[in-house]
Protein backbone atom coordinates (compact mmCIF):
# COMPACT_ATOMS: atom_id res chain seq x y z
CA UNK A 1 0.00 0.00 0.00
CA UNK A 2 1.42 3.43 -0.87
CA UNK A 3 2.70 5.45 2.04
CA UNK A 4 1.64 9.06 2.37
CA UNK A 5 5.21 10.08 1.52
CA UNK A 6 4.78 8.31 -1.86
CA UNK A 7 1.71 10.32 -2.79
CA UNK A 8 2.01 13.30 -5.05
CA UNK A 9 -0.52 15.61 -3.47
CA UNK A 10 -1.23 19.28 -3.77
CA UNK A 11 -3.87 21.19 -1.91
CA UNK A 12 -4.64 24.62 -3.26
CA UNK A 13 -7.13 27.39 -2.71
CA UNK A 14 -7.88 26.34 0.84
CA UNK A 15 -9.55 29.62 1.57
CA UNK A 16 -12.09 30.24 4.23
CA UNK A 17 -14.45 33.02 3.33
CA UNK A 18 -16.30 33.88 6.52
CA UNK A 19 -20.02 34.25 6.31
CA UNK A 20 -21.75 36.83 8.45
CA UNK A 21 -24.13 34.63 10.47
CA UNK A 22 -27.23 35.94 12.19
CA UNK A 23 -26.33 35.96 15.88
CA UNK A 24 -29.63 34.28 16.82
CA UNK A 25 -29.49 31.53 14.21
CA UNK A 26 -27.43 28.35 14.65
CA UNK A 27 -24.62 28.02 12.14
CA UNK A 28 -25.01 24.79 10.11
CA UNK A 29 -22.05 22.50 9.55
CA UNK A 30 -20.07 23.83 6.59
CA UNK A 31 -21.29 27.43 6.89
CA UNK A 32 -18.65 30.09 6.37
CA UNK A 33 -16.53 28.01 4.00
CA UNK A 34 -17.02 28.79 0.34
CA UNK A 35 -14.30 27.66 -2.09
CA UNK A 36 -11.85 24.81 -1.65
CA UNK A 37 -9.82 22.61 -3.98
CA UNK A 38 -7.65 19.54 -3.35
CA UNK A 39 -5.70 17.43 -5.84
CA UNK A 40 -3.95 14.10 -5.41
CA UNK A 41 -2.19 12.02 -8.07
CA UNK A 42 -1.14 8.43 -7.42
CA UNK A 43 -0.04 5.38 -9.37
CA UNK A 44 -2.99 3.60 -10.99
CA UNK A 45 -2.72 0.49 -8.81
CA UNK A 46 -5.38 -1.19 -6.63
CA UNK A 47 -3.86 0.20 -3.40
CA UNK A 48 -4.60 3.72 -4.67
CA UNK A 49 -8.36 3.13 -4.40
CA UNK A 50 -8.54 3.16 -0.57
CA UNK A 51 -5.77 5.79 -0.38
CA UNK A 52 -7.66 8.22 -2.62
CA UNK A 53 -10.90 7.46 -0.78
CA UNK A 54 -9.15 8.43 2.50
CA UNK A 55 -7.78 11.58 0.85
CA UNK A 56 -11.31 12.53 -0.27
CA UNK A 57 -12.90 11.83 3.12
CA UNK A 58 -10.17 13.71 4.95
CA UNK A 59 -10.63 16.71 2.65
CA UNK A 60 -14.41 16.56 3.15
CA UNK A 61 -14.01 16.52 6.93
CA UNK A 62 -11.58 19.43 6.87
CA UNK A 63 -14.11 21.34 4.78
CA UNK A 64 -17.07 20.45 7.03
CA UNK A 65 -18.92 18.71 4.22
CA UNK A 66 -22.20 17.24 5.54
CA UNK A 67 -21.92 13.58 6.54
CA UNK A 68 -24.35 12.30 3.90
CA UNK A 69 -22.39 14.07 1.15
CA UNK A 70 -19.14 12.68 2.58
CA UNK A 71 -20.54 9.14 2.37
CA UNK A 72 -21.64 9.73 -1.23
CA UNK A 73 -18.20 11.19 -2.00
CA UNK A 74 -16.48 8.05 -0.66
CA UNK A 75 -18.62 5.80 -2.84
CA UNK A 76 -18.14 7.98 -5.95
CA UNK A 77 -14.36 8.17 -5.51
CA UNK A 78 -14.13 4.41 -4.93
CA UNK A 79 -16.07 3.60 -8.10
CA UNK A 80 -14.34 6.14 -10.35
CA UNK A 81 -10.80 5.37 -9.19
CA UNK A 82 -11.49 1.63 -9.44
CA UNK A 83 -12.58 2.13 -13.06
CA UNK A 84 -9.42 4.10 -13.85
CA UNK A 85 -7.22 1.42 -12.25
CA UNK A 86 -9.04 -1.48 -13.95
CA UNK A 87 -9.70 -0.06 -17.38
CA UNK A 88 -7.35 2.79 -18.29
CA UNK A 89 -3.89 1.29 -18.58
CA UNK A 90 -2.71 4.68 -17.32
CA UNK A 91 0.38 4.86 -15.13
CA UNK A 92 -1.42 7.22 -12.77
CA UNK A 93 -4.80 8.51 -11.66
CA UNK A 94 -5.64 12.00 -10.43
CA UNK A 95 -8.43 12.97 -8.05
CA UNK A 96 -9.55 16.60 -8.08
CA UNK A 97 -12.03 17.83 -5.46
CA UNK A 98 -13.62 21.27 -5.41
CA UNK A 99 -16.42 22.75 -3.35
CA UNK A 100 -18.59 25.80 -3.30
CA UNK A 101 -21.19 26.59 -0.66
CA UNK A 102 -23.70 24.20 -2.24
CA UNK A 103 -21.81 21.82 -4.56
CA UNK A 104 -18.98 19.29 -4.29
CA UNK A 105 -17.30 18.48 -7.60
CA UNK A 106 -15.30 15.28 -8.01
CA UNK A 107 -13.07 14.69 -11.03
CA UNK A 108 -11.06 11.56 -11.70
CA UNK A 109 -8.72 11.62 -14.66
CA UNK A 110 -6.20 9.30 -16.20
CA UNK A 111 -3.93 9.35 -19.24
CA UNK A 112 -4.79 5.90 -20.55
CA UNK A 113 -7.09 4.32 -23.08
CA UNK A 114 -10.21 2.38 -22.15
CA UNK A 115 -9.64 -1.38 -21.89
CA UNK A 116 -12.26 -4.04 -21.28
CA UNK A 117 -11.83 -6.10 -18.13
CA UNK A 118 -10.72 -9.04 -20.27
CA UNK A 119 -8.05 -6.92 -21.98
CA UNK A 120 -7.03 -5.58 -18.58
CA UNK A 121 -6.45 -9.16 -17.45
CA UNK A 122 -9.30 -9.34 -14.94
CA UNK A 123 -11.16 -12.63 -14.63
CA UNK A 124 -12.33 -15.17 -17.12
CA UNK A 125 -14.83 -14.68 -19.94
CA UNK A 126 -17.57 -16.14 -17.72
CA UNK A 127 -16.90 -13.57 -14.97
CA UNK A 128 -16.66 -10.66 -17.41
CA UNK A 129 -20.11 -11.34 -18.80
CA UNK A 130 -21.65 -11.73 -15.34
CA UNK A 131 -23.18 -8.39 -14.25
CA UNK A 132 -23.03 -9.55 -10.62
CA UNK A 133 -19.23 -9.25 -10.82
CA UNK A 134 -19.03 -5.64 -11.98
CA UNK A 135 -20.17 -3.19 -14.57
CA UNK A 136 -22.52 -1.22 -12.33
CA UNK A 137 -20.11 1.43 -11.02
CA UNK A 138 -21.06 4.35 -13.26
CA UNK A 139 -24.77 3.62 -12.85
CA UNK A 140 -24.30 3.68 -9.09
CA UNK A 141 -22.35 6.95 -9.31
CA UNK A 142 -25.13 8.48 -11.43
CA UNK A 143 -27.67 7.63 -8.71
CA UNK A 144 -25.78 9.84 -6.24
CA UNK A 145 -24.81 12.57 -8.69
CA UNK A 146 -26.67 15.71 -9.54
CA UNK A 147 -24.62 15.63 -12.75
CA UNK A 148 -22.13 13.14 -14.19
CA UNK A 149 -20.08 13.62 -17.36
CA UNK A 150 -17.50 11.34 -18.91
CA UNK A 151 -15.06 12.62 -21.52
CA UNK A 152 -12.64 10.36 -23.39
CA UNK A 153 -9.93 12.01 -25.47
CA UNK A 154 -6.55 11.03 -26.89
CA UNK A 155 -5.06 12.40 -23.65
CA UNK A 156 -7.13 10.04 -21.46
CA UNK A 157 -10.43 9.92 -19.63
CA UNK A 158 -11.95 12.46 -17.25
CA UNK A 159 -15.11 11.82 -15.27
CA UNK A 160 -16.73 14.75 -13.46
CA UNK A 161 -19.44 14.29 -10.84
CA UNK A 162 -21.32 17.02 -9.01
CA UNK A 163 -22.83 16.24 -5.60
CA UNK A 164 -25.23 18.69 -3.97
CA UNK A 165 -24.36 19.94 -0.51
CA UNK A 166 -27.82 21.46 -0.06
CA UNK A 167 -30.22 19.61 2.20
CA UNK A 168 -32.77 17.47 0.41
CA UNK A 169 -36.44 18.31 1.02
CA UNK A 170 -36.78 15.30 3.36
CA UNK A 171 -33.82 16.53 5.45
CA UNK A 172 -35.20 20.04 5.97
Amino acid sequence: MPQESEMIATTTALRRVPAVPDAAAPVPRGAGVRERTAVCTMSAVPASVPALRRFARTSARLWDVPEDAEAALALVVTELVTNAVRHSGSPDVTLILATTADMLTVQVKDSGRWRSRQAAGVGSRHVIDDPACGGRGLRLVEEYADRCTLRRTAAGTRVMVELSLSPTPAAR
